[in-house]
């Protein structure tokens, strides 16, 4: 077996302090940060989903949005009781619906508004399920490092439909329109 010298050692070894130094600084916010992000997030996901509704010919876009307004709605639910029974103290709604509405997406039209949707999925899903693992590993509340770990399997479902979504609509290979 090889080993390494004293100073690649060294070097290792700082490297891997360095590594652990930033997996603590990533920890995330504060629980009460916490459910104001994931709360804005699950928000502006329920409202750009209503909106993809609205607009989207697309069945299958169509399908997907329905599918996130139902589990954000969940996950919100589930966060506002946790909130309230720790006693957090959390942004007020209307600083929470502020913070949603930067999250939204601009009113495009037609397939352009699909791509933008899907893209924004994509983006979205990813953001939160970095923020969900962080709480997940690193939370200092049981009941929100639970949460996170309930609902990081269906971020990364929404996740997984949303790039093939994407992928399908950049191609233009679209199904049949809604009715």
């Amino acid at each position: 077996m090889k080993t390494l010298s004293a100073p690649k050692r060294f070097v290792v070894g700082c490297a891997l302090a360095c590594a652990v130094f930033m997996a603590g600084s990533a920890v995330a916010a504060s629980p009460a940060e916490f459910v104001d992000e994931a709360s804005a997030a699950g928000i502006a996901e329920i409202e750009n989903s209503r909106m993809a509704i609205q607009k989207t010919k697309s069945v299958d876009i169509n399908s997907y949005a329905v599918e996130v307004i139902k589990d954000y709605t969940d996950a919100n639910r589930d966060l506002k009781g946790i909130a309230q029974k720790q006693g957090l103290e959390v942004a007020a709604q209307e600083d929470i619906l502020s913070k949603a509405k930067s999250m939204m997406l601009q009113v495009q039209e037609g397939a352009s508004f699909d791509v933008a949707y899907v893209a924004s999925q994509v983006k979205t899903h990813e953001d939160a399920i970095s923020l969900f693992k962080q709480q997940a590993r690193y939370s200092t509340s049981p009941q929100l490092k639970a949460f996170a770990k309930k609902y990081l399997p269906k971020l990364e479902m929404h996740l997984d439909m949303a790039k093939k979504l994407a992928t399908t609509h950049q191609k233009g290979d679209v199904d049949k329109p809604v009715s």
